[in-house]
């Protein structure tokens, strides 16, 4: 947006009325917008990477407080619409998944297609509809790709309240739903926040994490998050975290799963996000037993593909440590106890060790 464009012909009512229906009408749940005033999420976000509590995602620090500036992230911007699109699909119960160690843990909203292009592009149809109205006007999309406070935004335009595991909730969708934004340089008339949050007493996340990570209601240490360790984390993930990370082997659902309000979650009508190569309910030594080729294969379009094949692996092998032993996971570590990945090699020594297959010091 390089200089604002007025619109004296635009009903901004309207528009943002239309704006509302064509967002339903393209699959997401519900559009709301707010102004660019975050100004009082400025000392938060300062005192959480203070504390180092972003690890190794320096892209958080990087912007500085442009995150909570739309204005100077995006110059000119005046509005900045919210959406969100639910992902669960029907598939097995993942308190069962959880349950058998036998099994791959993966969160549920990597089940389906990479949930970036399929947000980005509805996003981008819907700016092309308000051009179609307003006229040619100055816009950004952003899903989860650039320095931008969502939550906040979301939670802004009353799209619901921030829980105390730090993720909007929503009193008729729960959480289980991606944000994306649209900025814009159009002076559209703004939603109200929720007068307030409605967790109440309740601390089921803070209680059910299974690395303590949520460090205080609404305060969250990625350093100890498992979606952190098992997807950001570059390097081995701490031998403190190991254990607890059970078979959860890309991100962890567990604040969500016991949160009351995700009772009304509701299932994703859109196909992207259908169950893909069986990822719900899938044994831990069939997907360690995939080649790269396999993974860059079953994993191609899949926002699990980021984290590479030997990511996968090493987040396996932990899973297989934690697992009930059997003779077939003794020899499926062993056959990879000399991959050429260093990372690969110390997570199969340690399941290896604590697995009882073999028996010495770690190192």
């Amino acid at each position: 947006m390089d200089q604002i464009v007025t619109h004296p012909a635009a009903d901004y009512a309207q528009l943002a009325l239309s704006i509302k229906d064509w967002a339903r009408e393209l699959g997401f749940a519900r559009a709301a917008i707010t102004g660019v005033d975050l100004s009082h999420a400025e000392a938060e976000l300062l005192a959480w990477l203070d504390k180092g509590y972003h690890g190794e995602m320096d892209y958080m620090a990087r912007h500085g407080l442009k995150r909570a500036r739309p204005a100077e992230l995006v110059p000119n911007t005046l509005s900045v619409i919210s959406v969100f699109m639910p992902y669960l699909s029907a598939g097995q119960d993942p308190e069962q998944v959880l349950a058998d160690t036998s099994k791959a843990y993966i969160s549920r909203y990597a089940l389906g297609r990479d949930y970036h292009k399929v947000l980005r592009n509805r996003l981008q149809q819907l700016a092309d509809k308000i051009s179609a109205v307003a006229g040619q006007y100055g816009h950004r999309v952003f899903v989860d790709s650039a320095p931008v406070l969502e939550v906040e935004v979301a939670k802004q335009a009353g799209n619901g309240w921030r829980g105390k595991h730090s993720l909007l909730i929503n009193r008729e969708y729960g959480s289980f739903y991606f944000l994306g934004e649209l900025f814009t340089d159009l002076p559209l008339p703004t939603d109200p926040p929720l007068p307030k949050e409605h967790c109440g007493k309740c601390t089921a996340c803070i209680d059910a994490c299974p690395t303590q990570a949520i460090v205080a209601p609404y305060q969250v240490d990625a350093r100890r998050c498992i979606s952190y360790l098992t997807i950001e984390l570059k390097g081995a993930i701490p031998l403190e975290f190991r254990r607890a990370i059970g078979n959860r082997v890309y991100g962890c659902d567990d604040c969500q799963l016991v949160c009351p309000w995700n009772r009304f979650a509701a299932q994703s009508p859109e196909t992207d996000f259908a169950i893909r190569n069986g990822l719900d309910d899938v044994s831990l030594l069939e997907l360690f037993a995939w080649s790269e080729a396999d993974f860059n294969q079953k994993m191609a379009g899949s926002p699990i593909y980021r984290i590479g094949y030997a990511k996968w692996l090493s987040n396996l092998a932990i899973g297989l440590g934690n697992a009930s032993a059997r003779p077939e996971i003794g020899a499926a570590l062993l056959a990879r106890r000399a991959d050429p990945n260093d990372l690969v090699r110390e997570h199969v020594e340690w399941a290896l060790l604590v697995g009882g297959y073999i028996h010495e010091s770690i190192k």
